[in-house]
């Protein structure tokens, strides 16, 4: 490659965008940039846990082979060249694929999840599995196989979750991409408390045919990037047809790659501090508040914006308990972890008039976030209640002085969108009253997540323009240290079974 010099902390401040600009240039080597990525991986990911099982053999031969591609002329796609980790609730093919549950913490899958296949054919080269909850139920990045996610900023706090690896592994440059998914904010609440973005896509958008309710589109897989063109990147290479997937509709590449511009002096924006049914510190308001002031010059309109969201806790809990008793109803109880099994034990109360409340209560809500969209292009809020607290307290039991009643429930902020069906995307910026990342929710029209990533971008610019406001970073020097406490959780380690080794990929890190 004719690569003008650079070191290996200067290619991965490099957003994606910019990294696969300069493969296709022959600039940048996607050998060189696999290895600094490893590098990276081999230095920080002591301190902060986020990466599971490694690829890196395999990934050195594809890079290497995709190094030939560019040299030979060949027609590139999308995220040639691109490193990638990969949540590990979606398979991966010869790469131990555990979701951190101890029953599966051998598990070597033989064909990768539809996704990642997609993801390959667009030229991204897996790299490794990032760090989830138990089963990706929660929103702190912890269990007994791989142990817990520290937050970059502070590694004694909350990653958040359910894809704490990805947004950390992103958020210290490890890796340029990585997947994720969401049912009640599983993408939105990591980027947002790690200072990277996270798309919640409409239903459908983005092929998940291995959800076990295939008509249901409460959980999502969507992209994560550290800008809001990485995603839409991302996001572009995911989007397509499959007709093994009940709610999969026609999208094209093009639709989301180039992004189209955005005038922001048009925008209408709608805001809220609470959605009008949930507890918010009073910190993270003022925060919020400091954001839309910011904004406030620059767009045609920014009105608040009244949403009933009556019965929205009830109706979660239901679709979410019926995700989850179809996915492990049938699963021995010693196996699961506790977010888990007390998911499935509220299914087994629910009645069928209660499910059928729930999904009136939804419809209704997706009805009234359909008809606010008309009155304004976006719909801003927070995304989180409450600055990242220990990751030693499983979750928040406390939220501005209200007691929550369970595991999930300071999350409303996200879970009230979820219900909605909307797209919504986390946009970091700057830091809350605590000097930790903070983070816009931003939800858009259905099937309208172009239009979304569009004017999001537009706002990125917007607040990048000032250091109040623009993305925090965090400081790489402090994650030199390793952290051991991060591992004590585990309980049950990995192990490699099913496959033989030369199929299994590397060992885990």
């Amino acid at each position: 490659m004719t690569q003008a010099a650079a070191t290996r902390d200067e290619i991965l401040a490099l957003t994606a965008v910019e990294q696969r600009r300069l493969i296709g240039r022959r600039v940048l080597s996607p050998v060189e940039l696999l290895e600094a990525c490893i590098a990276r991986i081999e230095s920080v990911n002591p301190a902060v846990n986020a990466i599971c099982a490694t690829d890196f053999e395999r990934a050195r031969a594809a890079a290497r082979a995709a190094e030939a591609a560019v040299m030979r002329g060949d027609t590139l796609p999308l995220l040639h060249g691109l490193p990638l980790g990969v949540k590990d609730l979606l398979d991966t093919e010869g790469l131990l694929t555990t979701s951190g549950n101890v029953r599966l913490r051998g598990h070597v899958p033989r064909a990768d999840a539809a996704l990642v296949a997609r993801l390959r054919q667009a030229g991204a080269i897996v790299a490794c599995k990032t760090n989830t909850p138990d089963l990706g139920a929660g929103a702190n990045t912890r269990n007994p196989v791989w142990g817990a996610t520290g937050n970059p900023f502070d590694p004694r706090l909350n990653a958040g979750g359910s894809s704490g690896g990805s947004a950390v592994a992103l958020a210290t440059g490890m890796l340029p991409l990585c997947t994720g998914s969401d049912t009640g904010g599983s993408l939105r609440i990591p980027a947002a408390w790690c200072g990277v973005v996270g798309l919640r896509p409409s239903p459908g958008l983005v092929t998940y045919p291995s959800r076990p309710l295939g008509w249901s589109g409460i959980s999502v897989l969507g992209p994560m990037g550290r800008t809001v063109a990485d995603a839409a990147l991302m996001l572009a290479a995911s989007v397509g047809l499959d007709r093994d997937d009940a709610l999969s509709y026609p999208a094209q590449a093009a639709d989301f790659w180039p992004l189209p511009e955005a005038d922001l002096s048009r925008l209408r924006v709608g805001f809220t501090e609470d959605f009008g049914f949930t507890p918010v510190d009073a910190g993270i308001r003022r925060t919020l508040q400091a954001r839309l002031a910011a904004i406030a010059p620059h767009v045609a309109a920014l009105e608040p914006v009244a949403l009933d969201m009556a019965d929205a806790d009830f109706a979660f809990d239901v679709v979410r308990a019926e995700a989850f008793i179809a996915g492990y109803g049938d699963v021995d109880p010693a196996t699961l972890g506790p977010n888990v099994r007390a998911n499935v034990e509220m299914a087994r109360r629910f009645t069928l008039a209660d499910r059928a409340r729930a999904h009136r209560v939804q419809t209704r809500i997706a009805r009234l976030f359909a008809q606010a969209l008309r009155r304004f292009d976006v719909i801003v809020a927070p995304v989180l209640p409450i600055t990242p607290f220990p990751w030693t307290e499983l979750y928040a039991e406390v939220v501005d002085g209200q007691r929550m009643a369970n595991y999930y429930r300071w999350l409303a902020l996200c879970y009230g969108v979820t219900l909605s069906t909307h797209p919504a995307l986390a946009l970091p910026c700057g830091r809350d009253e605590a000097g930790m990342p903070f983070a816009l929710q931003i939800v858009g029209r259905l099937r309208g997540d172009a239009e979304l990533l569009a004017h999001t971008q537009a706002l990125e610019r917007l607040l990048a323009g000032h250091p109040a406001t623009a993305r925090a970073v965090p400081d790489l020097a402090a994650l030199r240290t390793p952290r051991p406490e991060l591992k004590s959780l585990v309980t049950h380690p990995p192990v490699y079974e099913g496959l033989p080794a030369t199929e299994a990929g590397a060992a885990p890190v």
